[in-house]
């Protein structure tokens, strides 16, 4: 198994110190299909890209390279919120295709991104940009911001209320922004007492009524928290499904029968 401490490669995608992200490989030579992690933590400062170490040392154990993003949140001077915050995420994704194209063990063309609660908002928002430089064919959103307007947290990283700032939430609000063109499947403990799973109830009904691909599943005894833990009931689904539906989309970069559930 891979040691979750292990030191990644690091790459830059841009001049401030947040604007990084970790590479994270299986052995073999490849190619390895990628999955991107953004982390959560309420778009705030304390909370940065370490918080998915343990998830992205499971994926690769399971074979997948994983890149982790780190970007600017709020508070502590940072610089994050309006529009950096969504300008660095934007950012990394992107970073993802010229890394690639200096790397043959690492195949992009079909990306899953994979984020966690302020990290998820974020995930289902980068998977509907129109001109992403990274082909982004499906989303795992857990325990994820569905509707930034019932978080009175959002109004940190948007500068401003729905009434105040209404632009902004349109531009970057999950539920604002469906159907995805691609498969999502969102993760949500019944029982979630930070991020209620009804947003993700609301989610998943917008997104089926407009004709999106969406899944909805609700692990039991799951807080919040567990999904950063690839021990956890919530993390196991998320990984069988990312095996199961790229495994149904079999190329030569597939990872193979070693990555059990």
């Amino acid at each position: 198994m891979l040691d979750a401490l292990a030191r990644p490669r690091r790459y830059r995608y841009g001049s401030h110190r947040l604007q990084r992200a970790d590479l994270y490989l299986p052995p073999g030579a490849g190619p390895h299909r990628v999955v991107i992690l953004i982390h959560g933590g309420s778009w705030q400062a304390k909370y940065g890209r370490w918080v998915m170490r343990l998830v992205a040392a499971d994926l690769v154990r399971r074979g997948f390279a994983v890149w982790n993003v780190g970007y600017r949140r709020v508070g502590r001077g940072e610089g994050g919120g309006w529009p950096a915050t969504f300008d660095d995420v934007a950012g990394a994704v992107d970073a993802l295709a010229a890394v690639a194209g200096e790397r043959p063990d690492l195949d992009v063309g079909e990306v899953v991104v994979v984020g966690h609660s302020a990290g998820g908002q974020l995930a289902l928002w980068a998977a509907s940009r129109d001109d992403s430089a990274v082909r982004v064919e499906r989303v795992v959103a857990l325990a994820a911001v569905c509707d930034m307007s019932k978080a009175e947290i959002a109004r940190d990283v948007l500068g401003g209320s729905p009434v105040e700032v209404p632009e902004r939430y349109e531009a970057v609000d999950p539920i604002r922004r469906v159907p995805l063109s691609m498969p999502v499947l969102l993760v949500h403990g019944a029982q979630d007492e930070t991020v209620p799973v009804q947003r993700s109830r609301e989610y998943d009904a917008a997104a089926r009524a407009a004709g999106g691909d969406v899944e909805l599943i609700e692990p039991p005894a799951t807080d919040h928290r567990a999904f950063v833990d690839p021990r956890s009931e919530g993390w196991r689904v998320a990984a069988a499904w990312i095996l199961r539906t790229w495994t149904s989309t079999a190329s030569p970069s597939t990872p193979s029968a070693r990555s059990s559930t």
